[in-house]
């Protein structure tokens, strides 16, 4: 396990833009309106998650087709989400899928969600990484790790997911050691039942470990029974606006 420590040093005068990533919203048709937001001019982001169905579907879904070309358009980059089950989900059903988004949807990358951690699982995702690569004209490809994997991940992917998870364990989180070789803009922070109140603590944290891609929400998971990331936060406004200022800088 890496060494642990409660500061990145440096990482405060980068000067690298904090911007969101956006996991992954409910599906278009349920969220019309969130998917128009992210479209509009002055939101800082850097990538947009889609899921279809688990997936891209079997099918290409207008509705999909139609969000993804609008963020297109405003020159947003949309990225596939694949689910590795930690390393389970088949080498082969992977790039099929990632064909399909490509097909069906222009995606500009991949997030391969529940990406596996360990030291075994490194040569699966390093082929499967190699494969995706060759899907479009250069993707961008995050791993969904969601927590510190073994730091030769880092040289296989554009960004890691270095944190997913609650609030409660976000503020008293700490940053693995070897995180300091690379930018802030190699590293993702997902954080949900962040209250309002607790913003400005949030966006030191992302910027004090390293991590210029966030996303902080207010929507909980309900002990595990929803899924937090598909609804936007209640004070979108407010941490557009200070993400968008550079408060977090």
């Amino acid at each position: 396990m890496p060494h642990l420590t409660s500061a990145r040093a440096g990482a405060a005068t980068t000067g690298v833009r904090t911007a969101f990533g956006i996991p992954g919203y409910a599906h278009p048709l349920l969220a019309p309106a969130q998917w128009a937001e992210l479209t509009r001019p002055g939101i800082p982001l850097h990538w947009v998650a889609l899921d279809v169905a688990g997936g891209p579907g079997s099918r290409p879904d207008p509705h999909c087709l139609a969000a993804a070309g609008r963020l297109r358009n405003a020159g947003v980059r949309v990225l596939g989400r694949l689910d590795t089950a930690y390393g389970a989900r088949p080498h082969g059903d992977l790039i099929t899928d990632a064909h399909r988004y490509h097909d069906w949807y222009r995606v500009d990358g991949f997030l391969l969600d529940r990406c596996p951690t360990d030291r075994t699982a490194l040569p699966g995702v390093r082929r499967t990484v190699a494969a995706l690569r060759t899907v479009g004209d250069e993707p961008h490809v995050v791993l969904g790790h969601g927590t510190h994997p073994h730091p030769g991940y880092a040289e296989n992917a554009d960004q890691l997911v270095t944190f997913a998870g609650p609030w409660t364990d976000y503020r008293w989180s700490q940053v693995a050691e070897w995180t300091a070789d690379y930018p802030p803009d190699r590293f993702c922070h997902f954080v949900h039942s962040v209250p309002r109140g607790h913003l400005d603590e949030a966006l030191r944290i992302a910027r004090w470990q390293g991590a210029a891609t966030i996303y902080f929400t207010d929507r909980t998971d309900r002990g595990g029974r929803v899924d937090p990331w598909e609804t936007m936060p209640g004070y979108w406004d407010d941490i557009v606006s200070r993400v968008g200022t550079g408060v977090s800088e």
